[in-house]
C-alpha cells in the first residue's frame, strides 16, 4: 500500500479523498493555487505545496507543476480527483513515467473512451446498445451529411468527439439548420477541447439520464454497484442525482450493469468508472464513459456501503477487487443535491465572502463540503460548494430527510441554489419519479443551449 499520495485536485473532492487516505493510514500532499491557500484541505493535509496563480489553467492544469510536487514531497501516487486532469490521458501517461503511480485508468483507456467516437465503436463491439447515429466521425462533404442526418432522422444532435461537461453539443430539428450546426459545433469543439471532430446521433425527445458505477481491477476482475439517475439537469449540468434509478425494474438494470462490467473486462478496464445512458421506452443507449470517480459517487456508496475512493486507492496498488457481483447488494435509498454558488434560478454565479456556515445533521444525512464560515468561494473556478447527500430504507424517506436537512442549511454571505432544491423536493413530478431530462427546463422555462 501507498505511503504518501499527492491529491491533484481543490474543492470538496480534494478533501473527500483526504479522509479516505487519513482512514487508510496514508500521508497526503495538497496543491493548491495562491487562492486556495487557507482551504481547509491544505490545512489538513501532511504537505502542501502551491503550484501557482488562481487561473486553473497555471495552477491546477498545470503539468510540469503538478509532477514537481509529487517529485519533492516524495509522493508515490496521485489521485486526479474529477475535472482538470482526472481524464487527461497525456496526464496519466506522464505520472506513469515519472516513476508514480497514477491513481486511474490506464492513459491508452482514457484515449479510447475519452474520444466519443471510439468509445461509441469500442461498446459496440462489446455488445452494448448505443444511440442510432453516424458511423463514426462526420464527414467534410455537406451532401453525406444531409444524407447521414436524413437515415437516422430529425431531430439529431451534433456532438464534439472530444467534448465533456455538458458543452460541444447541438439540437437540429430541420435539414435547412444542419450544415450551420454542424460547422458551429466543431469550431467550438476545436476551441474548447481542441478536437474539431464532431459526430451525429439520434436526439430522443423524453430520455432518462441513468448511470452504471463499475469497478475493475487489473487481474481481469470487474462488478457493477447498480445504477444513478441523472436526470434532473439543466444546460447538461446535473443538479440532483439518485440511487437507485426510480421505476427501473431490477431485470434491466442487471442487464445493462453485467453487459458493462463485461466490456470493462473486454477493455481490460482498471479502476472506477461510469457508463452513461439515455434510458427511454425500456431501451438504453449508450453515450459515454466517464474514466474517473463521479461528482455523483456518493449516492452509490451510501446505498451499497462501498467506498469508491479507497477502492480506487487498492486498485492502483495491485490489489484485486474483495468482492464479487453476488456480494454486491443495494440498500435503500440515496439522493444528491449539488450545492452550488449561484443565483438559484438564473445560475449566475455567485462567488464571495461567507459570513456563517451550518450544516445539516441527523441520520441519514451527509455533506461533502470543504467550506466554512469566514471562507471566501473564489471566482476562478466551478461553483459548487459542496454536496448535501440523504439516505432512506425507502425513496420518499430519503426525501423526507432532504427536505429537512436542507431547511437546516444555511449559508450566509453568498446566494445558493438550496431554494431550487427545496422546490424540487416538494415537486410533484420529481416525487413521483421518472421525468425526462428535459423536465427541468421545461419547469424554469429556459432553453437547453
Amino acid at each position: 500500500m501507498f505511503e504518501k499520495i499527492l491529491i491533484a485536485n481543490r474543492g470538496e473532492i480534494a478533501l473527500r479523498v483526504q479522509r479516505a487516505c487519513r482512514e487508510l493510514g496514508i500521508k497526503t500532499v495538497a496543491v493548491h493555487s495562491e487562492a486556495d491557500r487557507d482551504a481547509k484541505y491544505v490545512k489538513l493535509a501532511d504537505e502542501s505545496v502551491c503550484i501557482g496563480p488562481a487561473p486553473s489553467a497555471k495552477s491546477y492544469l498545470n503539468v510540469p507543476a503538478v509532477i514537481s510536487a509529487a517529485e519533492v514531497t516524495d509522493a508515490q501516487a496521485i489521485h486526479p480527483g474529477y475535472g482538470f486532469l482526472s481524464e487527461n490521458a497525456d496526464f496519466a501517461e506522464r505520472v506513469e513515467q515519472s516513476g508514480f503511480v497514477f491513481i486511474g485508468p490506464r492513459a491508452e483507456t482514457i484515449r479510447l473512451m475519452g474520444d466519443k467516437v471510439s468509445a461509441k465503436d469500442a461498446m459496440k463491439k462489446a455488445g452494448v446498445p448505443c444511440v442510432p447515429g453516424s458511423d463514426g466521425a462526420l464527414p467534410d462533404d455537406p451532401a453525406e451529411i444531409v444524407k447521414t442526418a436524413k437515415r437516422v432522422g430529425y431531430p439529431v444532435i451534433i456532438k464534439a468527439a472530444g467534448g465533456g461537461g455538458g458543452r460541444g453539443m447541438r439540437v437540429v430539428h430541420t435539414e435547412a439548420a444542419l450544415i450551420n450546426a454542424v460547422n458551429m459545433t466543431k469550431a467550438e469543439a476545436q476551441s474548447a477541447f481542441g478536437n474539431p471532430v464532431v459526430y451525429m446521433e439520434k436526439f430522443l425527445e423524453n430520455p432518462r439520464h441513468i448511470e452504471i458505477q463499475i469497478l475493475a481491477d487489473e487481474h481481469g476482475n470487474a462488478v457493477f454497484l447498480g445504477d444513478r439517475d441523472c436526470s434532473m439537469q439543466r444546460r447538461h449540468q446535473k443538479i440532483i442525482e439518485e440511487a437507485p434509478s426510480p421505476l427501473l425494474p431490477a431485470r434491466l438494470r442487471d442487464k445493462i450493469g453485467e453487459r458493462c462490467a463485461e466490456a470493462c473486462r473486454k477493455i481490460k478496464y482498471r479502476g472506477a468508472g461510469t457508463f452513461e445512458f439515455l434510458y427511454e421506452n425500456g431501451e438504453f443507449y449508450f453515450i459515454e464513459m466517464n474514466t474517473r470517480l463521479q461528482v455523483e459517487h456518493t449516492v452509490t456508496e451510501m446505498i451499497t456501503g462501498i467506498d469508491l475512493v479507497q477502492q480506487q486507492i487498492f486498485i492502483a496498488a495491485g490489489e484485486k477487487l474483495p468482492f464479487r457481483q453476488r456480494d454486491i447488494v443495494l440498500n435503500g435509498h440515496a439522493i444528491e443535491c449539488r450545492i452550488n454558488a449561484e443565483d438559484p434560478y438564473n445560475f449566475v454565479p455567485s462567488p464571495g465572502f461567507i459570513n456563517r456556515f451550518h450544516m445539516p445533521g441527523g441520520p441519514g444525512v451527509r455533506m461533502d463540503t470543504h467550506v466554512y464560515g469566514g471562507y471566501t468561494v473564489p471566482p476562478h473556478y466551478d461553483s459548487m460548494i459542496g454536496k448535501l447527500i440523504t439516505h432512506g430504507a425507502t425513496r420518499e424517506q430519503a426525501i423526507a430527510r432532504m427536505r429537512v436537512a436542507l431547511s437546516e442549511l444555511y449559508v450566509e454571505g453568498i446566494k445558493t441554489n438550496k431554494e431550487l432544491h427545496s422546490d424540487l423536493m416538494s415537486d410533484l413530478a420529481f416525487q413521483q419519479g421518472g421525468t425526462s431530462i428535459h423536465y427541468l427546463e421545461q419547469k424554469l422555462g429556459i432553453s437547453a443551449k
